[in-house]
Parts: structure tokens; sequence; C-alpha cells
């Protein structure tokens, strides 16, 4: 599923760079399916019985390609991120740390070959994966530090949001996982329609801050 729904983004950007025919011969999408099956081939089972794979992927291009997705570099990481937390959802796959895509240079490929190392990278501090997906599909990835949220300037994630108080909420890093903590709002914190004071989140939870919405991604 991750694989089809990144598939069927390229398809809405056909268009666009996306629908470009490389001299080199990649497409995306071969980089999508490759990077799939890196996850797939290098799954393990860690102590506690779940299924890890890697977060961490390293895409190896020719000196020449590599020039031709300059342009493109940013939109397709982004992309083949998104694909890969698509696809651990789907198959129930877990990740040490936030998933990450770089794309480097290997002189010794030609132009048209590519390679795909993925590796399992805990996050800072033996923080575990997970993101907030903001209103404008921005993505704001958890760490080891504690997270701010409300109307002051000098939060994490500030909002224009008058039903928000100044110091609204934190996310905190607590084990493996995150917990969100409302700080005594006026309006209060709600997690999938339910108000709450404390909540370790999982992932899909919808969370609402006065009037702006947002999802806990666990990846």
């Amino acid at each position: 599923m991750g694989l089809k729904g990144f598939e069927r983004r390229l398809e809405r950007m056909v268009e666009g760079v996306f629908g470009t025919v490389f001299k080199g011969g990649i497409r995306p999408v071969e980089l999508g399916r490759r990077l799939i099956r890196e996850m797939d081939d290098e799954r393990t089972v860690d102590v506690r019985g779940r299924a890890v794979v890697p977060n961490h992927f390293s895409i190896e291009l020719s000196a020449a390609d590599d020039e031709q997705f300059t342009d493109i570099a940013d939109t397709m990481t982004r992309e083949l991120a998104d694909a890969a937390r698509e696809h651990a959802r789907d198959e129930g796959y877990n990740f040490l740390g936030p998933v990450e895509v770089e794309m480097v240079v290997n002189e010794s490929l030609r132009q048209g070959s590519f390679q795909i190392t993925g590796r399992m990278k805990q996050g800072e501090g033996g923080a575990g994966a997970g993101s907030l997906l903001l209103p404008t599909n921005d993505r704001v990835p958890l760490g080891e530090h504690v997270l701010t949220i409300g109307r002051l300037p000098e939060g994490n994630i500030v909002l224009a949001d008058p039903n928000v108080s100044r110091n609204h909420a934190e996310i905190r890093p607590r084990g493996t996982g995150y917990v969100l903590v409302d700080l005594g709002s006026t309006n209060g914190t709600r997690v999938n329609g339910v108000r709450v004071s404390e909540h370790e989140l999982v992932d899909g939870d919808e969370l609402m801050f006065g009037n702006t919405r947002m999802r806990f991604e666990a990846s």
C-alpha cells in the first residue's frame, strides 16, 4: 500500500518533474520500489517481538543522475519517506527513529544505475520515532526534547488560534514513545475527540488544540 500510495502521488504529479523521463533512465518510482524491498528484506524482530525495519536510507547515484535530480531532490526524498511510513503502517513494521532519506554520489556507478542501503538508526538521545502532521501538511519530527504547543512566539509550534492558550500543551518523550500533556489550557486538549490531561500517543491519533487539528504518526 505504501508503494501504491507513492505511485498515486507520482501520477498526480505527472505533469511536473516526476513525469520527466531522465536521460539516465532512472524513474523516481523505481527508487520507491527498491526502498520498500529494502525494508522487507532487512526486517528483524526486537526483544519485544516487534517487526523492526530500517528507517535511514542512503540512495547512491552516479554524478550525472544526481545532477539531473537536483531540482526535485527535496520533493523526491520527502515522497520516498512518506512511502516508507505508509508501508510500515500497512505491514505493522516499527522504526527505531525518524525516517530519513538521503541521496549521495557514488563515482563508481554508471549513469542509470543506483543502490539503496537501509539501516536502523535510533533517534537522538534514544528517542523513538514520531512526528506531527500539521494542517499545512508540514511535518514536525519529534525527538529527545520536550515540544511545546501554544500561542507564545517562543514555543516550538506556534498556533495563531484564539482558542489556544499561550502555554497550551507539551509532547514529552517517554521510553521509546511520546506522551501528550495538557498544561491546564482554557479550552482543553482533545485526542480523537476526547478531552485529555495526559495521553500516550499511538500512531494515527488526531490531536485538537482549540480549533487546530494535527495528527501524530509513529514514524
